[in-house]
């Protein structure tokens, strides 16, 4: 090394040097001040110093890092160090991979701007490099490390990446395998053998994960356990590759053993704090049924989930199995250990740079003196969820003591001003465009304040509204709009101006009320292409609107715009003829499933069912735009919005739309990760719906497609591309639509 050169060339040129060092110089040295140098000497000035002091002070400097070169230098009784600092790393770039990902910077290259010169770091990030292209299954990578100097004395460091090869699973065998099918393995599995078409989705691409080998055993045996084959062992795989092809065989052996049943089932509380029966009644495993460890991990968390609600956060569920192998039998066993009840001393809020924290607080089922309770915690992140004020938001359990804990709620801000843009394209209404702007929490104060102004070739919009979700920071919620719009049904046109006014109240954590009253003046544009006498001209007349809706709602949610858990329950009765031309009882009802399914496939998919049921009874006078009608986003893609209705011929054989007094419609999805870093998803459908003047089956069309889903820094975004099923002369069919501003 440079500083045993440096030290022995030093020491002939000292010629034994032992004398007192009445001045001590530093030259060339940046990265440590002169005050600490000097503190970091075994001796001081006016000590006398012999050859071994300064060989290890210039040790010392040496072994800092900071530095390619020490030496020192000895006039009289004057001391002079002398530096030669490492360069400073001025730019960091990679070629050849992910070049442009900065996350891969931070967490693979780890070597920030203005770091020293270090080739031992340069060596680990070249490792790192390697190691993470291997986990995608990808071998043979070289990266190399090309240095520049730079004018200004510091360097540019160029990691250069040839990818290797992915290795492709060809074939892979399994021995031993008798109690179970070997392809229901593909459902836990990492590294699976291909299949025809791997490319395409749903299909078995047979790419190697280098990652995974090792943990592929552990999740066929876990399999094994969920099917009570307690004793199953599985070595790690033998993988043969041909680095011709970069193709791999692989196979695993297998010995299942037998199948055990359940003979016991109890419950040993260290201290007891709840009736035993209770916890048995949420245990699921039974007696003479085979054992299963998802079962048992799951009657495990339920319990902990019970005893937590009690107060008790600290509380430990250590399960134990005591097996019978003779009799192929195991007795599972709880046992319990509590600890103390707990109680929130404080609950701290941070990240919420517009937000008020009265806002957050009022949604938070905990506070400062409350005692303990997991459920309350879920609760709290999923109501904060589905406030849609966040891009995310976490409540840690931060712990005092035994007995008292802090909560720490962090929250990330998310846009919740927009430009609310929605549109399509059809064979019929040719390009639709609307726009409006609103923002769902106002100053951070959770109001709602909306102003909307759409044109487009179907539509003319202008309102003004605005509600509060908690009056007050009650439980009571307020609204108030006026609205003028003009809407084209295909057919005929319906202007309208209104005003309405309600009021709600939340009765539960989910479930919520609404009363409103609405006024509206209503008249019909016919145009030219109509002949009323093909008509009942009675349903063409203008009309008022008077009427009173009162609504129910369940929302156990954990996101208002991308929810992965929970169901959305509404229903909803609107009463026309207080005073007024119209007279009809509307009925809407509103259902969504969400259900991700990360812990089945490994990655953020998400599963949506939506269903639309909406009727209206005739009780003295429907008007035509009252009826509904079908197609479009929110019911049927595939179809233009509004399209399909029953129908009349007139004498001409001009076919009308005249509305429909009952429709529904069903909406499968499922929603993937496409860009996560972009926010960004794809989304398969396949929709369905029924509509009819008498039954429910008059008519029923369906529409399947792909689309994109945006959650863009102006609000979330879908572009729908969709096809028709079931479809008939005449329909008006719908290829693209897009809008923004709406849920998932």
């Amino acid at each position: 090394m440079k500083f045993f050169l440096a030290s022995l060339l030093t020491l002939l040129t000292f010629n034994a040097f032992a004398g007192t060092i009445n001045t001590i110089n530093y030259k060339g040295m940046v990265h440590i001040s002169e005050p600490v140098a000097l503190r970091m000497l075994d001796f001081e000035k006016g000590d006398d110093v012999d050859e071994e002091a300064i060989d290890k002070a210039v040790k010392m400097y040496f072994d800092q890092g900071y530095f390619d070169d020490v030496w020192v230098e000895i006039e009289k009784d004057i001391l002079t160090f002398n530096f030669k600092e490492k360069p400073i790393i001025s730019t960091v770039e990679l070629k050849g991979w992910k070049e442009s990902d900065d996350d891969i910077k931070d967490t693979v290259v780890q070597i920030k701007k203005g770091t020293l010169y270090n080739e031992k770091k340069l060596e680990d990030a070249k490792k790192r490099i390697i190691d993470a292209i291997n986990k995608d299954g990808k071998i043979d990578s070289v990266v190399e490390i090309e240095k520049e100097y730079l004018e200004n004395g510091s360097i540019k460091v160029t990691f250069i990446v040839n990818e290797g090869q992915k290795i492709i699973i060809d074939r892979l065998d399994y021995s031993g395998v008798i109690g179970l099918e070997s392809g229901m393995f593909d459902e836990v599995i990492a590294n699976k053998e291909h299949e025809f078409m791997g490319w395409f989705w749903g299909r078995n691409d047979g790419k190697m994960s280098l990652a995974d080998l090792e943990y592929d055993p552990l999740r066929i045996r876990d399999f094994y356990m969920q099917y009570g084959y307690l004793d199953a062992k599985v070595n790690e795989p033998f993988v043969r590759v041909n680095f011709d092809h970069y193709t791999a065989a692989m196979s695993y052996q297998v010995e299942e053993g037998e199948v055990y049943t359940v003979s016991s089932v109890s419950v040993e509380q260290v201290q007891t704090v709840i009736d035993n029966q209770k916890i048995e009644e949420i245990i699921s495993l039974k007696n003479g049924e085979a054992f299963n460890i998802k079962t048992f991990r799951e009657d495990a968390q339920n319990i902990k989930t019970l005893i937590a609600d009690l107060s008790y956060a600290f509380v430990q569920v250590v399960p134990d199995l005591k097996k019978n192998k003779e009799k192929k039998t195991v007795d599972v066993v709880f046992k319990i250990t509590p600890g103390d009840k707990v109680k929130i001393r404080d609950v701290i809020v941070s990240g919420n740079n517009r937000t008020l924290d009265r806002i957050i607080r009022r949604e938070l089922y905990l506070g400062p003196g409350d005692m303990y309770s997991l459920t309350d915690l879920k609760d709290s992140r999923n109501s904060l969820g589905r406030l849609g004020f966040f891009d995310g938001n976490t409540i840690e359990e931060k712990r005092v003591d035994n007995k008292t804990m802090d909560l720490v709620v962090k929250v990330k801000e998310a846009p919740t001003g927009n430009i609310q843009v929605g549109g399509g394209y059809g064979s019929y209404g040719g390009i639709l465009v609307s726009v409006g702007i609103n923002d769902r929490n106002v100053f951070g104060s959770g109001i709602n304040v909306g102003v909307q102004a759409e044109k487009s070739m179907m539509t003319q919009n202008a309102s003004f509204n605005i509600s509060n979700p908690r009056l007050n920071d009650s439980d009571f919620s307020g609204n108030f709009s006026i609205f003028q719009s003009t809407y084209k049904y295909n057919d005929y046109t319906v202007n309208t101006e209104g005003v309405s006014v309600g009021a709600g109240h939340k009765f539960s954590r989910h479930v919520s009320g609404f009363l409103g009253y609405s006024y509206s003046r209503n008249s019909y544009d016919l145009g030219n292409i109509i002949n009323l006498s093909y008509y009942n001209a009675y349903y063409f007349e203008n009309y008022s609107k008077s009427s009173v809706t009162v609504s129910s709602s369940f929302d156990n949610t954990d996101d208002y715009y991308l929810p992965r858990e929970g169901l959305t329950l509404s229903q909803s009765f609107e009463k026309s003829g207080l005073g007024a031309d119209s007279n009809f009882v509307k009925s809407r009802t509103l259902f969504g499933k969400y259900y991700g399914l990360e812990d089945y496939v490994g990655f953020d998919a998400i599963a949506r069912y939506k269903a639309r049921l909406n009727s209206v009874v005739d009780t003295g006078y429907i008007p035509i735009a009252e009826k509904f009608y079908m197609g479009g986003l929110g019911s049927v893609r595939g179809y233009e919005s509004y399209s399909l209705s029953p129908t009349v011929t007139q004498e001409d054989g001009i076919v009308r739309r005249v509305g429909g007094k009952q429709t529904f419609s069903n909406n499968l999805e499922l929603s993937l990760p496409l860009v996560p870093k972009a926010k960004m998803r794809l989304l398969t459908f396949l929709d369905w719906g029924y509509i009819g003047d008498n039954s429910l089956n008059e008519i029923s069309r369906g529409g399947y497609g792909m689309g994109l889903e945006w959650f863009s820094p102006v609000g979330p975004i879908e572009l729908m591309f969709s096809n028709p099923l079931g479809q008939q002369p005449g329909d008006r069919v719908a290829h693209f639509e897009f809008t923004m501003g709406q849920r998932f």
